[in-house]
């Protein structure tokens, strides 16, 4: 028993002790944990270390061995929780050393990024010094040509690797003019567009293959024409060799250029970037890429020097010119009134750093969507130019910053657009209606914040789903619709509080809305043939929803009920056809007789039900156990013309003041003259002391009840009423007829 015993303690030793030194028997890390194993017992500690530590350490043997030299089951137990307590220690200090070395790889990787950004600031400044060191050599060459043109000449015959600026430096005006010329001649529809002026002329062209920017699909061949201050696209005309159609025109200012990446099969691609649109070209080879990107940043650069060098010369002051000498005393004083003006206009100062590079930042901030920060910069360049005078040179910024509040407008627009996304609320919208509102466009941002609410007002009405019963989704739509009519509300407060005209297009605006609200509201309750009293209810809480508009001042009831005044009218007449009908049917199968409930539990109910009508002596007409002394058609046609009254006054208002009335007149009318008809016809004289009794509930009971319901609920008595219940006898019809006339 105890060698069996010892067999098993020692296969399960065996095992643990596989799965820690990896499944390998004899394998270091066996040895490893062993050892650790042992170092936890008590005594002969380092001889076994040292044992187990030996290459011809064998774990098997040492299982065996340990097996053979325990005494039962419990020295087993012991080595297996020292190898568990092993174990642990062992998992312990590997989270330690993985947390260590996690830290170290942070560590190690913010290291990298530092060195990285490092890198790119070093890459920056060298391609910046490489720029100014391009630029002065050639503003040198471009001097010592104007100096000694001839010079020019040989040195651009002699290399022909020179910078192509410095060669056309080198041509003659009439050569640049001759060239431009020609260009026109090629291109169709560009002759407008490139006024033949002595400062322009062609740098460079060649041919290109347009591509998708987003699918990366060949578009179409072009041929580009890159001038001194722009670049000419021009498509090629299908039948003409070597003649082109206009396509489009960029200014060099709003134009950068950017490397693509080779990708096989795209490659010899770059692409150029034109606020707010992109386009992307493909040169034949590698080279002509090459000199694409090299020509377009250098004529770029020559474009900004001359610019800068212009306005600097322009901001500085001009000696006045000597005029002649006249014997008019009357001249001077004209003399000086011209004088003032032209020193006041020399005294702008427009090389500063800031506004130099006022075009530029306003670039950048509109590509990386700071409108705040490109609107700070307007304020700040149009409180500078507050009190100066408009020179020439202040005209010339001004119509490049114009160019670019023109985009940022753009931007704008298109960021409250409704094809933007709807999400978000009304808040959404605030920053792009600030902005346009600080750029001194508030009608276009009230108009634009407009549009865009009634966008994602109509989206959340059409993503309802209509689903249950009419009320719920009814509940749903006013939540809706009022709740995101009262948030635009309190949005358009906020946004618009300095501009009050403005508020007359909101009110417009939520007239129109609350069309598209009643139309859906129609459509589902007064289309669908929904019951009076479900259109009753629903019409309440459309009511009571258009109430919380009073928090911020608006009241649009009146408008709902004008919007709702003709479908409701057409309800009530439906529901009116509806119970003259029944009553007609009731009365042609009227037998004059006395009610018998047989239980008294459906005379309580009725008791109710005629209480629940306002009648409260309706006990004078319950007879014996549980008889009733009125007929059932006379009963049935008080309740139903009680609970058409409720119903009614839920949707009344003042414009259904007659519809309402004469709809119950009509009612009444038809019970009345049955029962005048019924007295003219009838023999028997105990029915028609029936019949009398049947009338004098009507005249004496139901009638006032109507009339002080009607009262109540409208607030003013009816007259009509009044005369029906007040006449003196009972209606009268054509004594010949045997029939009812209503």
């Amino acid at each position: 028993m105890r060698t069996r015993r010892g067999e098993a303690g020692a296969g399960g030793l065996r095992a643990a002790l596989r799965r820690r030194s990896g499944r390998l028997p004899g394998g270091g890390g066996g040895r490893r944990a062993a050892a650790m194993a042992l170092s936890l017992g008590e005594g002969g500690g380092s001889r076994l270390r040292r044992q187990l530590e030996s290459g011809g350490f064998a774990a098997g043997e040492y299982v065996k061995q340990l097996s053979q030299q325990s005494d039962g089951d419990r020295d087993l137990q012991e080595h297996r929780q020292r190898i568990q307590a092993l174990s642990e220690e062992t998992a312990q200090s590997l989270k330690r050393n993985v947390y260590q070395n996690y830290r170290q790889f942070i560590e190690t990787a913010r290291e990298i990024s530092y060195l990285e950004s490092e890198m790119y600031q070093l890459s920056h400044i060298l391609t910046e010094q490489k720029g100014i060191m391009e630029a002065v050599t050639q503003a040198l060459l471009l001097q010592a040509d104007r100096d000694d043109p001839a010079l020019g000449a040989r040195r651009a015959a002699a290399d022909p690797f020179l910078p192509l600026s410095a060669k056309e430096a080198a041509a003659s005006e009439e050569g640049r003019q001759r060239t431009l010329t020609t260009l026109l001649e090629k291109v169709e529809g560009c002759r407008d567009l490139l006024p033949e002026s002595p400062g322009k002329y062609l740098v460079y062209n060649g041919d290109l293959v347009e591509y998708d920017a987003d699918h990366m699909a060949q578009i179409q061949r072009v041929h580009a024409f890159l001038m001194n201050d722009c670049l000419l696209v021009a498509t090629a005309l299908p039948n003409r060799r070597g003649a082109y159609r206009y396509d489009a025109l960029y200014p060099l200012d709003g134009l950068a250029v950017v490397n693509v990446k080779d990708n096989p099969p795209m490659k010899d691609m770059f692409k150029l970037l034109m606020f707010p649109e992109s386009r992307i070209f493909q040169a034949e080879n590698a080279k002509i890429k090459k000199e694409w990107l090299e020509v377009l940043e250098e004529t770029k650069r020559n474009r900004a020097l001359s610019e800068k060098r212009r306005l600097e010369q322009e901001a500085l002051p001009r000696p006045a010119p000597t005029p002649p000498e006249s014997t008019n005393p009357f001249e001077e004083d004209e003399e000086e009134e011209e004088e003032e003006p032209s020193a006041e206009e020399e005294a702008v100062d427009l090389s500063l750093e800031w506004i130099q590079e006022l075009p530029e930042d306003l670039d950048v901030c509109i590509a990386q969507r700071d409108f705040e920060g490109a609107v700070d910069l307007l304020d700040k360049l149009n409180e500078y130019l507050g009190d100066k005078p408009v020179s020439q040179p202040v005209k010339e910024l001004r119509a490049k910053v114009d160019e670019r509040v023109r985009q940022l407008t753009d931007v704008l627009v298109f960021e409250l657009s409704p094809d933007r996304s709807l999400r978000g609320g009304p808040r959404a919208t605030r920053r792009a209606v600030s902005q346009l509102i600080r750029l001194g466009q508030s009608t276009k941002a009230c108009e634009l914040f407009l549009k865009n609410r009634a966008a994602a007002v109509q989206t959340a009405i059409r993503q309802l789903r209509i689903e249950g019963a009419t009320l719920l989704y009814i509940h749903k739509l006013c939540h809706v619709f009022f709740t995101s009519l009262l948030e635009t509300a309190r949005e358009f407060e906020t946004d618009f509080a300095g501009n009050n005209g403005c508020y007359s297009a909101f009110v417009v605006w939520a007239r129109s809305s609350m069309r598209m609200f009643v139309d859906a509201f129609s459509k589902q309750v007064f289309d669908s043939k929904e019951s009076l009293s479900t259109a009753a209810e629903c019409v309440k809480v459309a009511k009571e929803h258009c109430k919380q508009l009073s928090e911020i001042g608006l009241d649009l009831t009146f408008i709902i009920h004008a919007l709702l005044v003709k479908d409701i009218k057409g309800a009530l007449q439906s529901y009116k056809d509806i119970i003259i009908e029944a009553t007609k049917h009731r009365n042609s199968e009227e037998m004059w007789r006395k009610m018998n409930l047989m239980t008294p539990e459906a005379l309580g109910k009725l008791r109710e039900e005629m209480r629940s009508c306002g009648v409260g002596n309706f006990d004078q007409y319950t007879g014996d156990d549980c008889w009733v002394n009125l007929s059932y058609t006379v009963v049935a046609f008080t309740k139903q013309t009680m609970a058409f009254l409720e119903e009614a006054l839920k949707l009344y208002f003042p414009e259904l003041h007659m519809v309402l009335l004469e709809s119950l007149v009509e009612i009444i009318l038809v019970a009345v003259q049955h029962v005048d008809y019924s007295l003219r016809c009838e023999q028997d004289p105990e029915k028609k002391a029936f019949i009398r009794q049947n009338a004098s509930f009507l005249y004496e009971t139901v009638l006032p009840v109507v009339e002080k319901r009607f009262e109540e609920g409208v607030g003013k008595p009816a007259k009509q009423l009044q005369d029906l219940r007040n006449a003196s006898r009972l209606m009268r019809v054509n004594p010949e007829s045997t029939t009812s006339v209503v």
